[in-house]
């Protein structure tokens, strides 16, 4: 496939395996000093302190991005440094690369650290191996150096890479989450996108009517639909749903928010509005039937449009909305919608060129970085205010336009980003089960719970505290 995607890897058990125990094993953390470290003079020009000439290595992962965008920011990189020698290389195999250069202290000096096969950032924080991204933050950016690099990013973009105050991650990608369907496919039949639940099931016997299932998902990954039900859940009671499950508060999973939206979204199963065989599916599979009209509705991040590019048929009009409202009473409006940062960039601790790492970060972060990203890659970054002057394609633009609306409202949690077993093994199964009837809400929200609890009691696992 040409437009292999991060999330294509996913799925594979042995992988998920193998980072977990990636992550268990011992790193060479922030502790000792690394035995070389590049420097040069701070000044006003070279905010960071980048020595001219230090070489820098650059790892990315070979996934649906490619990896041709690191190239030409690095290309960028060494316009403003050009004595300094780049090293770039991609994988798809992040932890199982580079998880022995991190334990004999010689890790490379920026890791894209994304992929099924990432290297679990519970260890990699808990030991100390990752800088902190502070200095970076704070430094002047490129564009106006009267803002901090901070100052010109999306609202909540640092929120997934803070750990205990400090931000250890730049997640570069800015998705948003919510229900996609083909404009064209709803214009042509006269249906409206529902914005309550009792609309939605209605609009699906409409639509189950005329002959096609009003709903498929990522068989295979079924965590994909905690989305819409964690999404439903805090627009009906609010953000500190979320803020109780990423601090693993007991019993969290079983607030009543939680249990009425998962209730809503099993009628999908129960009342058999999902495509027959979707649990068998994996995410290219489910997406390209619904690409080819087989359902209506799917939940999905806006990666979307990237990754089914080669099969999405011309004229589509791939849109994304947010979760219906539970109730008139939601303490968040219809169009509040969950956006989040992905793609975690990282610089080692022990990095030989730390100074230069932070420095690339620095230039993806411009307005030049981040337009020349978007433009190739069709994804926006954190950078905010870059939706002008950029040709977007049709999902895109609906997801700036659904952002707009969705203003200060927006939510997020990052549970998955603290406890990243939590997610893609124990809340996975329960999606699993909940989405082929073998049981009940109630059940899901106790499986949820029982996996949580066992995350908090674990000591092995660091514990990391959201304040809001």
């Amino acid at each position: 496939m040409s437009l292999l995607s991060r999330r294509a890897l996913l799925g594979s058990s042995a992988l998920a395996a193998a980072s977990a125990t990636l992550g268990a094993c011992a790193l060479s953390g922030g502790d000792d000093k690394p035995s070389s470290t590049e420097q040069g003079a701070k000044n006003a020009a070279n905010p960071l302190g980048v020595k001219q000439d230090a070489p820098l290595e650059i790892v990315v992962f070979n996934g649906g991005f490619g990896e041709d965008y690191a190239k030409a920011h690095e290309a960028m990189y060494s316009e403003r440094y050009p004595q300094a020698q780049i090293k770039h290389s991609a994988t798809q195999q992040i932890g199982q690369t580079l998880q022995p250069r991190f334990v004999d202290g010689s890790p490379p000096d920026v890791i894209d650290n994304s992929g099924a096969g990432q290297i679990d950032f519970n260890g990699l924080v808990s030991q100390d191996a990752l800088a902190d991204l502070g200095p970076l933050l704070d430094a002047p950016s490129i564009d106006d150096p009267a803002k901090k690099v901070r100052d010109t990013l999306l609202p909540g973009s640092l929120l997934p890479g803070t750990y205990d105050g400090k931000t250890m991650a730049l997640n570069y990608t800015y998705t948003v989450y919510g229900i996609w369907y083909s404009a064209k496919l709803m214009q042509d039949k006269g249906w409206q996108y529902p914005k309550t639940w009792d609309e939605m099931i209605a609009l699906c016997k409409t639509v189950k009517a005329a002959g096609i299932s009003p709903w498929t998902y990522q068989g295979k990954h079924p965590r994909y639909m905690s989305w819409p039900i964690l999404s439903a859940a805090a627009k009906l009671a609010g953000q500190d749903v979320l803020v109780a499950i990423d601090n693993l508060e007991p019993n969290a999973w079983k607030h009543e928010a939680i249990l009425t939206a998962a209730d809503a979204y099993s009628q999908l199963a129960v009342d058999g509005y999902i495509m027959p065989g979707s649990e068998g599916l994996d995410h290219i599979q489910s997406q390209t039937e619904w690409c080819k009209g087989k359902a209506v509705f799917i939940s999905c991040g806006s990666w979307l449009e990237s990754e089914q590019k080669a099969v999405t048929p011309p004229g589509f009009q791939m849109t994304v909305a947010p979760t219906p409202s539970l109730s008139a009473s939601d303490k968040l409006p219809f169009e509040a919608l969950r956006g989040t940062t992905g793609e975690p960039f990282i610089v080692p601790a022990k990095a030989k060129n730390v100074a230069g790492g932070l420095e690339y970060l620095r230039v993806m972060l411009s307005k030049k970085g981040a337009i020349d990203f978007t433009n190739r890659v069709a994804s926006l970054t954190c950078v905010a205010g870059l939706d002008q002057g950029v040709n977007l394609p049709p999902g895109l633009a609906s997801v700036t336009k659904a952002l707009k609306a969705s203003g200060d409202k927006g939510f997020n949690w990052v549970y998955n980003s603290y406890y990243r077993k939590l997610e893609r093994e124990l809340v996975d199964a329960a999606c699993g089960a909940l989405f082929t009837k073998q049981i009940n809400a109630k059940q899901f929200v106790e499986q949820c719970q029982k996996g949580a609890d066992a995350i908090a009691k674990d000591d092995s696992i660091k514990k990391y505290k959201r304040s809001s």
